[in-house]
């Protein structure tokens, strides 16, 4: 029934070719980045939310 509809939109498959192109591209990249990450990177960003010494000073709240 829909396949109709688009029978008469020219150029109509480009669009879903184009998206395949950039998912392709973006998930290449993203292995990319997951295989030339270095192991400390990696431990060092797994440790982070577990981590209580931060570089950033806290804010002290005033009781005043």
């Amino acid at each position: 029934m829909f396949k109709h509809y688009f029978e008469g939109i020219e150029n109509v498959e480009v669009g879903p070719i184009i998206g395949l192109v950039i998912f392709f591209i973006f998930f290449i990249y993203i292995v990319y980045q997951v295989v030339v990450a270095s192991k400390g990177y990696i431990s060092k960003m797994g440790n982070m939310p577990l981590d209580d010494n931060s570089d950033e000073p806290q804010e002290k709240k005033s009781t005043t």
